[in-house]
């Protein structure tokens, strides 16, 4: 994992590949058949465009495909990252990490893929964020900077597991 992932190799955690994969085997094994036989049926009918039928779910085809496109192009990107025992101590993609400022403020958060980070996902960053790549690799006790749009941030490495916090 030391070297520098180019936007071409996105890291992600098992899971989440899976995750993926599952959505994409729905989306083209069920979804798409389902939908086309209903887009045959519709066109059937006669006028189509009159027809409600036909015009929802063509639009609804054209939104699988679409969605299965990005899927498979992604997981044709990803890089699936999983745990090694010889993390342990150190942060690496995948790690729980807590951490303290000088003020005695903490923050804990997740180390994660940059696909992984959706829906407002709380306690996650992505290991392209500053805040990730300046603490990569840091052990317990370690002091790292983090360039903020407000300065330069000073932070200790409190706390690492690869199993939560």
């Amino acid at each position: 994992m030391a070297k520098r992932l180019n936007n071409e190799n996105k890291p992600n955690h098992p899971r989440r590949y899976d995750k993926l994969k599952k959505e994409l085997d729905f989306l083209w094994r069920e979804e798409r058949p389902e939908v086309t036989k209903k887009v045959t049926w519709a066109a059937s009918l006669g006028d189509r465009s009159e027809n409600a039928d036909y015009q929802y779910n063509k639009k609804r085809l054209r939104e699988i495909d679409r969605r299965v496109r990005y899927l498979r192009k992604r997981l044709e990107q990803v890089t699936v990252v999983d745990y090694s025992p010889q993390q342990e101590g150190k942060v690496f993609f995948g790690a729980w990490v807590e951490i303290e400022n000088e003020d005695g403020d903490t923050m804990s958060f997740r180390i994660v893929g940059p696909d992984e980070i959706y829906g407002g996902a709380k306690g996650y960053i992505s290991i392209d964020a500053p805040m990730a790549r300046a603490i990569l690799k840091k052990e317990v006790d370690d002091e790292f900077v983090v360039k903020t749009p407000e300065g330069i941030k000073e932070w200790f490495v409190n706390r690492i597991s690869y199993n939560g916090l």
